[in-house]
C-alpha cells in the first residue's frame, strides 16, 4: 500500500459541479497501450510455471509495493519489488499498489495481476487525482492492456482483498512479506483470523522469499540479453565521463561532476543507475562505499568509478574502472593498478563451469597475497599460504577486505537469499552471471605500507556471464589493463577534441 501523502489545504482548488461536467465532454477514444505481448512475458511465464510446480494447491502473493513519500506530497520515483518484475515482466516506474497473485487450479495455477486500471473519464481519478490521475501523472494501462502484454489475468486491485480471503482457512497462503508491509500485516490478520498459526506466517512466507530469490541464480536468455544491453549503456557512461574529467577538474566538487554526468546517461540510456553511483577521487577511493561524492578531484589522483546503468526491465550493470585523471598512471600507481588487474585476470579465469563460486575469490585472492608478500606489507615470518588460513592468517585483508564476486541482475547483489550452499559453495552454471571485482585500498594514513602506496584506492570490476565451455566477460570492451585504459582515456580525449 502506498504510504499516505500530507494533504495541504491551502493547495485546494474549487471545484464546481459545471467544472466536473465540462472536464467530461469532448475527448476522442482513447488508444489501446499495448500493442501486443511484452518481450518478457513469455520468460516471465515460465518463471512463474517453476514457482506453481514448487507450491501445488497454495496462494502464492507477490506485491509490487507501494509509493513512498520522499517529502509531504512528493513521492519517489516508484520502482517494484524485484519478485513481482521478475514473475510479471514488468520493469521501470510499473503498477505501484498492484500484487501479483498465483491462485492454485486443478491443475497449477492461474496467474491473476490486480492492480489500479485506467480511470473512467467521468470520475475524480481522471483529472483530479494528483497521485493518481491522467491529468497529473498520465495515463495507466487498462485491463486489457495488461492482459495483452503480460498474457497473464488482470483484475482491478478492488477485487484484491476478497481474492485473498477466498478460502483462507483451506488453502495455503504464502506471501512476499517486504514488498510491502503494510500488506503484510494486514494479510497476517485475515491468516490468523482463518485459522493459521501466527507463529508459522514468518517462515513458510520466508520458504517463498528464499525460492523466488534462487529462481533468479540462472539467468535466462531474455535476462542475459537485458544484461547486454545494461552494460552497452553503461560503457556510454563511463566514456561519457571520460570526457569530462578536465571538466571535473577545473569546476571543483569534481565528484558529483563525475556522478552527475554518469547519472545524466544512464537515465538517458535506461531507467537509470541501478545503485548510488561511487565516483571516488584520491583517498576516497580507499572508503570502499563512497557515495557522498562530495571531493574535490586533482590533477594526478586516480578516480575509481563503480557505476551500472539498470535497463527499463529493471537489469542492472555493475563494473568499476580505476582511471587516471591526467590521462597516466605514475608508477605506483601503475604498480597497484597491474597487481589488482592480475588479481581480476586470476578471477575471471576460475570462473568455469563446475567450478565452485568460492574458487574466484581464492584465485584472485591469492594474487594480491602474493604482491602484499612481495611488497613486505605482511608482517614477518607470514607465508603467503599462511595469511590465506582462514583461522589463523586473514592479514591481507586489511588493504582487500571485500569479496571477490557476487551474483547480479535484477538486483544489483542478486539472489541475495541463496543459502551458502546455494551460493558461495555451489557450483558454477551457465547462465550464472556475476561481478569479478578484486582491489588493493591503501589509506593515506596507513603506516603499515610504503608512503608512495599512502592514498592510492584501485578496483577493476566486470561483469560475466558463465557459458557451456568457459565464461563470457559481457564488459570485455570497457578497456581493463593499465597500459589499455591510458589509450582509452587518449582515445575518448581525442575523439571529443574533434566535435
Amino acid at each position: 500500500m502506498s504510504e499516505e501523502q500530507k494533504k495541504a489545504e491551502n493547495r485546494a482548488r474549487p471545484t464546481t459541479e459545471e467544472f466536473r461536467g465540462f472536464v467530461r465532454e469532448d475527448w476522442a477514444d482513447r488508444r489501446p497501450q499495448a500493442e501486443g505481448q511484452a518481450p518478457s512475458a513469455e520468460y516471465a511465464a515460465a518463471r512463474r510455471a517453476v514457482v506453481s510446480a514448487a507450491f501445488p494447491k497454495q496462494r502464492v502473493i507477490v506485491p509490487a509495493g507501494g509509493l513512498k513519500v520522499r517529502t509531504n506530497d512528493c513521492d519517489y520515483v516508484f520502482r517494484p519489488h524485484s519478485a513481482f518484475a521478475h514473475l510479471t515482466g514488468l520493469g521501470a516506474d510499473r503498477e505501484p499498489d498492484a500484487v501479483l497473485v498465483l491462485e492454485p487450479t486443478d491443475d497449477g495455477h492461474e496467474a491473476i495481476l490486480y492492480f489500479r486500471p485506467l480511470g473512467e473519464r467521468d470520475s475524480d481519478d481522471f483529472f483530479a487525482d494528483a497521485r493518481y490521475g491522467e491529468f497529473w501523472v498520465g495515463a495507466r494501462p487498462s485491463l486489457a492492456d495488461l492482459e495483452l502484454e503480460l498474457g497473464l489475468t488482470a483484475r482491478h486491485i478492488d477485487e484484491f482483498e476478497a481474492a485473498a480471503a477466498k478460502d483462507a482457512g483451506e488453502v495455503t497462503v504464502r506471501l512476499v512479506r517486504d514488498a510491502d508491509r503494510d500488506l503484510t500485516r494486514t494479510l497476517d490478520a485475515a491468516r490468523v483470523e482463518n485459522g493459521a498459526a501466527e507463529e508459522t506466517l514468518s517462515e513458510q512466507d520466508d520458504s517463498l522469499a528464499h525460492a523466488l530469490s534462487v529462481l533468479r541464480l540462472i539467468k535466462d536468455e531474455f535476462e542475459i540479453e537485458q544484461m547486454r544491453e545494461a552494460v552497452a549503456g553503461t560503457h556510454v557512461g563511463f566514456e561519457a565521463v571520460i570526457a569530462e574529467l578536465a571538466t571535473a577538474v577545473e569546476l571543483g566538487r569534481g565528484e558529483r561532476w563525475i556522478e552527475g554526468i554518469f547519472g545524466l546517461h544512464a537515465r538517458h540510456q535506461g531507467n537509470g543507475v541501478g545503485y548510488d553511483s561511487i565516483a571516488a577521487a584520491g583517498d576516497h577511493a580507499n572508503t570502499l562505499h563512497w557515495i557522498k561524492n562530495t571531493g574535490d578531484v586533482e590533477d594526478g589522483d586516480l578516480v575509481l568509478l563503480d557505476a551500472g546503468v539498470e535497463v527499463d526491465s529493471l537489469y542492472t550493470a555493475d563494473i568499476t574502472r580505476t582511471l587516471p585523471v591526467s590521462g597516466t598512471f605514475t608508477d605506483a600507481q601503475r604498480e597497484i593498478y597491474d597487481a589488482v588487474y592480475a588479481a581480476q585476470e586470476a578471477g575471471i579465469a576460475a570462473a568455469q563451469p563446475g567450478a565452485k563460486f568460492s574458487d574466484i575469490h581464492a584465485a584472485a585472492i591469492r594474487v594480491i597475497a602474493e604482491h602484499l608478500h612481495a611488497w613486505g606489507l605482511l608482517p614477518e615470518g607470514v607465508s603467503v599460504d599462511d595469511t590465506l588460513d582462514t583461522e589463523h592468517g586473514q592479514y591481507h585483508r586489511r588493504w582487500m577486505v571485500h569479496g571477490t564476486s557476487h551474483h547480479l541482475g535484477i538486483d544489483v547483489h542478486d539472489c541475495a537469499l541463496a543459502t551458502r550452499t546455494e551460493y558461495m559453495d555451489a557450483e558454477l552454471q551457465p547462465g550464472m552471471v556475476l561481478t569479478v571485482e578484486p582491489g588493493l585500498y591503501f589509506k593515506a594514513d596507513d603506516l603499515k605500507v610504503p608512503e608512495k602506496f599512502r592514498g592510492i584506492g584501485v578496483r577493476i570490476e566486470d561483469d560475466i556471464v558463465i557459458t557451456q565451455d568457459g565464461n563470457e566477460n559481457l564488459s570485455a570492451a570497457m578497456p581493463r589493463s593499465s597500459a589499455e585504459v591510458e589509450a582509452w582515456i587518449a582515445d575518448v580525449r581525442e575523439e571529443n577534441a574533434d566535435v
